[in-house]
């Protein structure tokens, strides 16, 4: 479908619904949005948890997550496809099926297996079904260091792992480095079997709920906003790092990322 003059780009999102708001769906809709897009979500789980903790979650019916993706991508242009929780074996297989189809469109995969405090958001068969799936048909995957090991068991180094899933023919990974211990965070930029580029951001003092799931909508809206990979990743880090420096604990525990503290910022009128 051709998109009009006055179109938005749309995003579609498949992603866990976070009760708190913090993470998950509405994380993906905020950042897509602050950047100019429309998110066209799919919820792929239901969870209940708050800003400390996840007590459990309900992955949705994968035939339902097809059904809606479909609806979706025969009506709208759909620009970009982003990922985040898949929650379960069976929903990584349904959102093959429809990267498969829907080929042209690029994808920005965020590996969400756990939270910060280890609270699970898989099944154990997810993992490889990810592996084999998922990976080969990104176009930007942005793990942590505990994402990055994970999906390339035996790596010794993160830069490793990420050079193992370039591996599976995934384009690009964009490697985060707050779960590092340098003194400063430093984000890694990996394709072509090489180390593209590092982005070097002050290490804040609190924990943040939500912080990848706005780093990869982000650059998955940019890159559907036209700007190529690199200047995606990094105006996408940039404004990522101001939603931590604005954000605030409405909880009793992590952070929540002010992904819209453009609105309150009288000397500017966009989020990048």
């Amino acid at each position: 479908m051709t998109m009009s003059k006055t179109s938005l780009p749309v995003v579609m999102c498949f992603s866990g619904l976070d009760p708190s708001g913090g993470a998950g769906i509405q994380a993906d809709i905020e950042s897509v949005s602050s950047h100019g897009c429309m998110a066209a979500p799919i919820i792929t789980a239901a969870t209940v948890q708050d800003t400390q903790n996840v007590m459990s979650f309900s992955p949705m019916p994968a035939d339902l997550i097809i059904e809606q993706a479909r609806a979706i991508l025969e009506d709208m242009p759909v620009s970009m496809i982003k990922i985040g929780m898949v929650g379960s074996a069976e929903i990584a297989q349904a959102i093959h099926s429809i990267l498969v189809d829907y080929a042209e469109i690029k994808v920005v995969y965020d590996p969400v297996f756990s939270t910060e405090n280890d609270g699970a958001l898989s099944t154990s068969d997810l993992i490889d079904n990810v592996h084999e799936l998922l990976l080969p048909l990104t176009t930007v995957l942005t793990p942590n260091i505990f994402e990055a090991h994970a999906l390339t068991p035996g790596s010794d180094t993160a830069a490793a792992a990420a050079m193992g899933i370039l591996e599976t023919e995934c384009e690009h990974v964009l490697l985060t480095g707050t779960h590092g211990k340098t003194s400063d965070v430093v984000h890694t930029l990996y394709s072509n079997h090489r180390e593209l580029e590092q982005f070097h951001y002050e290490r804040l003092p609190h924990k943040y709920h939500g912080s990848g799931c706005t780093l990869a909508a982000s650059v998955a809206a940019l890159l559907a906003t036209g700007l190529d990979t690199t200047n995606a990743v990094h105006h996408a880090l940039d404004y990522t790092h101001k939603t931590l420096v604005n954000g605030r604990r409405i909880g009793m525990g992590q952070y929540h990322p002010d992904r819209f503290f453009w609105l309150h910022d009288t000397d500017k009128n966009t989020a990048s």
